[in-house]
């Protein structure tokens, strides 16, 4: 007896096309099936130096930052939590040095790898259109690369991170049921600049 393997499909895969298509401007794409692990520990205690070892990289401290070292990210989301953002495929791995690193101190990881999926929106418009549909300020000088923030968009909840501030190139991680309503809006939200184009 088979056992069926069901394909993996992201929530955006009947978009890739519309997605493509945008205006002159515009670039918006999804990135799917990231890793994403939260993380809690006390970020004055012995495991989070003990992880912070483990990643090569420094747990981000202030707020609304997040950190790059090599292909992770890591995003302030609270004084003691942290979204760490890896390629397709990191989840055990990188879940298992964590849990080694944590060992008996007082720290939780949880993958929610499938919780949420990524769209990549960059281009000379992109802040523009963000603006849209937040209230943030997402002028280069103030919303930099690496800056991050948990907030509504077009009244969805999105984690909204600086890739490249001055490029600009954003990554919006978007939970998987509001993600086609996030997509469809940034597509309508573009529309305009089509028809002002050339």
């Amino acid at each position: 007896m088979t056992v069926d393997h069901p394909q993996r499909r992201s929530p955006l895969a009947h978009l890739t096309a519309e997605l493509a298509a945008t205006p002159v401007g515009v670039s918006l794409s999804e990135v799917p099936f990231l890793t994403q692990l939260n993380l809690r520990v006390d970020p004055l205690g012995r495991a989070a130096r003990a992880v912070e070892e483990a990643l090569g990289a420094t747990l981000p401290t202030a707020a609304n930052t997040a950190v790059a070292a090599g292909d992770l990210d890591v995003l302030w989301l609270g004084p003691d939590e942290w979204l760490l953002v890896a390629p397709e495929g990191r989840q055990e791995s990188l879940e298992k040095s964590l849990r080694q690193a944590i060992g008996t101190e007082h720290g939780a990881v949880v993958d929610l790898s499938a919780h949420r999926t990524t769209v990549e929106l960059s281009g000379a418009l992109a802040r523009d259109l963000l603006a849209k549909g937040c209230s943030l300020d997402l002028h280069p000088a103030v919303f930099t690369t690496g800056s991050c923030a948990q907030l509504p968009l077009a009244q969805a909840p999105v984690l909204l991170l600086a890739r490249d501030s001055e490029m600009p190139r954003y990554w919006l991680l978007v939970r998987t049921s509001f993600a086609p309503y996030v997509a469809a809006w940034l597509l309508d939200a573009c529309v305009e600049y089509a028809a002002s184009g050339p």
